[in-house]
């Protein structure tokens, strides 16, 4: 499975750069806003030095890293969510994605125009949550005023308009206060239960995981940015700090040239971090044909697990044959593992662990 990434943030603050980068797509990039009109999508793959192990072990079978699908989605403006700068069109593509990855400029330089003419992450930051906010309001306040007469039916309908109701209201009071809404608020136990097939519902961009790409140059100060951005309560699982053009650069080098210069790209990092918020876990498959890794949401049943690799490996799902990847490699394949007996047979029950190699056994009984 590979959930959407969507990079937004104000025009001109690097997005089509590090989605060229990070996708090795070719695309315009332009210093002017709006560049971007339609959506751009592409993959990355998912570096991961376990599957560079088990490979090893089978070297002459194909190795297939997991995916990262990620979306270069147009710059926003202030008063977005009222249309300003084709901004419904461009909010209406954010509620299609599964995660929110907002760039934003930290880097100097007056050869790039800047759409508010000066330099001020924090407020960057500030004018894209806000946007964001007042669309899933403005879609909140709409479906309220239907709510309002259904409340009045009798029976199950004004019962589950009521309950509805309430979970909007907190929704609402949260955006009021600027609280994004991913994970969702606490809330008494039976309104909890519909909660996230509300929130589904109107795909609020608020309820997605948010990821900020903080882009800057190679050389600058971190730490400072570090404390500004702490003043706004981002802790350093909120964000990445990345240099989309020196990334771009690095795309069109050799490794030699990497090294001789002493360039590491840190866009494996940005990847990882967006597998982390997204809540996805890793396990892998290994033998003679191929070797692959597999993503699945964290806390899969093994039966889960297995659909991702085609949907009938569920339904007839019987067990599984399972081992931690490090383990694999000690023993020296499948073979050895399992005469020591460190091979696993779990059954529909089993919760998938991070970095587990399995073996899905299928079959009718």
């Amino acid at each position: 499975m590979a959930l959407q990434v969507g990079i937004v943030g104000l025009p001109n603050v690097g997005k089509s750069t590090l989605f060229s980068a990070l996708t090795k797509n070719d695309i315009e990039i332009n210093n002017y806003p709006f560049c971007t009109i339609k959506p751009n999508v592409g993959v990355a793959p998912v570096a991961d030095e376990r599957l560079d192990a088990l490979w090893s072990l089978f070297p002459e079978s194909k190795k297939i890293n997991a995916i990262q699908e990620f979306v270069d989605i147009a710059g926003l403006v202030k008063n977005a969510h009222q249309g300003e700068g084709l901004g419904n069109q461009f909010l209406s593509n954010i509620r299609n994605v599964d995660m929110v990855l907002e760039v934003v400029r930290a880097f100097p330089g007056d050869d790039i125009k800047h759409v508010e003419d000066s330099l001020d992450p924090l407020r960057d930051i500030g004018i894209i949550k806000s946007e964001l906010i007042l669309s899933d309001l403005e879609i909140l306040t709409k479906r309220k005023e239907k709510l309002t007469k259904l409340k009045r039916s009798p029976g199950k309908e004004g019962l589950e308009a009521a309950i509805e109701w309430d979970i909007l209201e907190i929704f609402e009071k949260n955006l009021n206060e600027e609280k994004w809404l991913h994970p969702l608020p606490e809330m008494p136990e039976k309104l909890a239960a519909k909660a996230k097939e509300v929130s589904r519902n109107f795909s609020l961009i608020s309820t997605k995981p948010l990821l900020y790409a903080i882009n800057i140059l190679e050389d600058q100060d971190r730490q400072s940015l570090k404390t500004d951005l702490a003043k706004i309560n981002l802790h350093e699982d909120d964000y990445v700090f990345i240099d989309a053009k020196l990334e771009k650069e690095l795309d069109e080098m050799t490794d030699e040239e990497k090294k001789e210069l002493g360039l590491k790209s840190d866009l494996d990092n940005l990847v990882r971090q967006s597998y982390k918020k997204l809540d996805l876990l890793t396990f892998l498959t290994s033998g003679e044909k191929e070797t692959r890794a597999w993503t699945t949401p964290a806390e899969s049943s093994a039966p889960r697990a297995a659909s991702v690799i085609h949907s009938d490996f569920e339904k007839y799902f019987l067990f599984a044959n399972i081992i931690n990847w490090q383990k694999l490699i000690e023993s020296g394949g499948w073979k050895k593992a399992r005469d020591i007996g460190a091979v696993r047979r779990e059954g529909k029950d089993y919760v998938m662990q991070e970095g587990d190699v399995v073996e899905f056994i299928i079959g009718k009984r």
